[in-house]
Parts: structure tokens; sequence; C-alpha cells
């Protein structure tokens, strides 16, 4: 049987067990057990060790300083967290990071493409874990950073090995500081490094290059547009005369293309073809959703192909991975379709893409005056700052119809000049 003892202030009482219990009145009017500061049972070996705890206990109430348990043990359990998520290694944060950006909108409100959450985890895992793994998020300093990044620049451009620029140091950074900026918006480090983010460069092509050498000459895209097989010659055309992506190319569908009475035919340009899911999905922003009017040189071509390669369901594949068939080429597949063609037509650029066939055609769609407006229509831009690039178009143009116009009024001034002196 457990025997209580009455103290001048507070009770003890003997346990079973032989060891001591300390209970007390307390400011709010209840009483209550001793209890560590993590809010667990506390008894005593020795009675006189309880009575210290109670006199302890005593004086902390008579002084002010006394608080509930469940308070106490409530800011300890806040302390440490606080200082486990202080100690986060950075994989262990980058982890929490990839998952939180799945479902979390962007500065946007937008839904992060399951592309983009893949290029992250890809820059994650392939990078930045091999380079700091269990390293505290505190640690991570400008310095450390620099040390990242001066490595990082030694890997070889792939596409272009003696670039200057490999494509892969800027991207990572990027990442790098999402994930910091972060952390600190959560409180585990006081804030980001003040590391800058070098400005995007060239990886294929040297400093001095100049954009309107990526442009090939109507003759070239005819080349191409012959080099390739059926059932996907249709795509050159489609990328240099409709200006579309090669997503876009691969996501259309025979419901995409509406026929008129005159004989034209509009694009509407609704989804694309994702190259790292392989599936239909919404195009990047929505001033890639448009309809684009069709060039009538290649209105019979799209017609014929429609015809002989195009199964007639609404939904079918306008570039079937075989003809007629119901699902569309794959992206991966088209590369190695473009890499044969691109190396079997003489004179194109160094390292033509099959993305420049849309560069071509936009520069020739600005050099018939259309404005920087109806480039951004067109090519379904949404930064006026990637369009600027056919500014130079457009200023060829301008400059050509100004000369036109200085020819005719010039010879308007010659006629009346020499009419008055034959009068």
């Amino acid at each position: 049987m457990s025997t209580v003892k009455r103290e001048a202030w507070g009770r003890l009482r003997k346990l079973p067990s032989g060891r001591w219990q300390a209970r007390y009145p307390a400011p709010d009017g209840e009483m209550y057990t001793a209890r560590t500061e993590d809010d667990k049972a506390l008894t005593f070996v020795t009675k006189t060790d309880a009575r210290k705890w109670l006199a302890s206990m005593h004086s902390k109430i008579s002084l002010g300083l006394w608080e509930p348990p469940e308070v106490i043990a409530e800011r300890r359990r806040a302390e440490t967290a606080a200082e486990q998520s202080r100690s986060m290694g950075f994989e262990e944060y980058s982890k929490r990071w990839l998952q939180m950006i799945k479902t979390e909108p962007n500065r946007s409100g937008k839904i992060r493409a399951v592309g983009t959450v893949r290029s992250y985890k890809g820059k994650v895992s392939g990078y930045l874990v091999p380079e700091f793994g269990d390293t505290p998020l505190r640690d991570i300093d400008v310095n450390r950073i620099r040390v990242m990044t001066d490595r990082l620049d030694q890997i070889p451009a792939p596409l272009n090995p003696r670039s200057k620029f490999n494509g892969i140091t800027r991207p990572v950074l990027i990442v790098l500081m999402m994930i910091l900026r972060q952390a600190a918006r959560d409180g585990i480090i006081p804030s980001a490094p003040g590391v800058s983010i070098p400005r995007q460069e060239s990886v294929r092509h040297d400093a001095d290059h100049d954009e309107s050498e990526d442009i090939i000459a109507p003759t070239q895209v005819e080349a191409l547009y012959e080099a390739v097989p059926d059932p996907w010659a249709i795509m050159v055309q489609l990328a240099a005369w409709c200006q579309l992506r090669r997503g876009e190319c691969l996501g259309l569908q025979r419901r995409d293309v509406e026929w008129h009475d005159d004989g034209s035919a509009t694009l509407h340009v609704r989804r694309q073809l994702n190259a790292n899911t392989g599936d239909y999905t919404d195009l990047k922003s929505e001033a890639g959703k448009r309809s684009l009017s069709i060039p009538k040189l290649m209105t019979a071509r799209l017609k014929q192909h429609l015809k002989e390669h195009v199964a007639g369901e609404p939904k079918a594949p306008v570039i079937p991975a075989s003809s007629r068939g119901a699902m569309p080429l794959s992206n991966t597949r088209w590369g190695y379709v473009w890499a044969d063609v691109r190396d079997s037509v003489d004179g194109l650029p160094h390292r033509f893409r099959f993305h420049d066939l849309r560069h071509t055609g936009l520069t020739i769609f600005a050099q018939e005056g259309a404005t920087l407006a109806e480039l951004m229509r067109r090519g379904g831009h949404a930064d006026i700052h990637i369009v600027l690039r056919y500014q130079h178009a457009t200023m060829n143009r301008d400059r050509e119809l100004a000369d036109r116009m200085s020819a005719r009024v010039a010879a308007t001034l010659d006629r009346k000049k020499n009419a008055g002196k034959e009068s």
C-alpha cells in the first residue's frame, strides 16, 4: 500500500515500488503530480529528493515563473523540432521539396507540369544530391555553392564540347536556389545565400553566332520534306509554314483541321504530345492555344496526307506511328527520323534543329510585315521578349518599304522638277 505524507506545502506519497511521488497545488487551483519537462511522470528514489523538488517548485511559483507542465512540454517539442529542422540535411529536405512542388501551385497560381517536376527531380538526383548529400542546409553558403559551380562548369557541353558553356550549370543552380529560398521561407535557414544566377548563354554555338544563320531557304525546307519518309513528311511543313513546335505537331488530331468551303483551312492548336510522359497534355501556356490559317502552299499536301495516312476518327493522330494508326508518333522516334533526314540534306546550318524550321517560318512571316503582336499570336508566345528575336526581320521589311517609299517620292519630285524646266 502507498503512504501519503502531508507536508507544510504539497504532498508526498510512497509508491508500492518504494519510490516517492510529489504533488503540489498550482496557482490555477489544480493539484499537479511531478512531471518532467517532456511531460512524463517523475518519481524520486528518496523522500529527501522529493522534498527538494517540492521546495524548488514552491520557489518557482513564488517568483511567478510557474507554467503548466503541458505548456512546458509543448514548447520543448517545438524547440526540438526547430533544432532538428535547422540541422536537416540537404537530401532529406530536397525530397520534401520535390513532393511539395507536385501539389502546390507556382507563383502564377498554376500546378507545375509533370515534365517540369521531372526536370527538377533530374537536377536534384543527378547533380545536387551527389554534391551535397546530408550536408546540413545551414552549411550550404556562397563558398560551398561556388565550389559546386566550378565543378559543374568543368562538364563538357553534350551538344558542343568546344562550347564555353555546357547548359548544365545554370539550370542546376536555379533549382538549388529554389530549394534554399523555400527552406528560408520554412524557417529552416535564416535566409538563402546571395547567389546570382548567370545569364543564359548559347550552348550550340559560339558567342559570336548570328541567329539569322539558323534560317534556311524555302528550297531547303522542301528538300527536308522530300527526305522524310511517309507518313511523317508533313511534320516539316507544319513546323515551317504553320510554325508549330515539335510537341504541337505530334499532338495534332484530325478534328484539329477545319476545312472551309473555299478550299482554305484552319489549324486549331489545342494540345501537345509530352516528351516526358508520352501522353497528350495541355500546352505550356494559354498563349499556345491558337487557331492558324494554313498557308495555301501546303493545303493540298495536308489534304492528301489526311486521306492516305490518317484514320477517319476525329481523334486520330495527324502524325501516326504507322499509317492510319491510332497511336501518335513518339518524340523519341521522331528524333531518330530527324537525325537521319538532317544528315541527308546538304547545305543545312551546323547543328540545325527541327525547332529551327519554326524559327525559319516565323522569320519569313515577319518579313512579310507581321507586327510583334501578330508574331506572338502565330507562334503561341506568351513573352514578347522571345518574339523580339524576329525584330531584325521586321526591320528589314521596314527598311525595304522605306526605300520603296523614298524612291517613289524622289521620282515624283523629279518629274515635277523636270516639268517646270520644260515650261
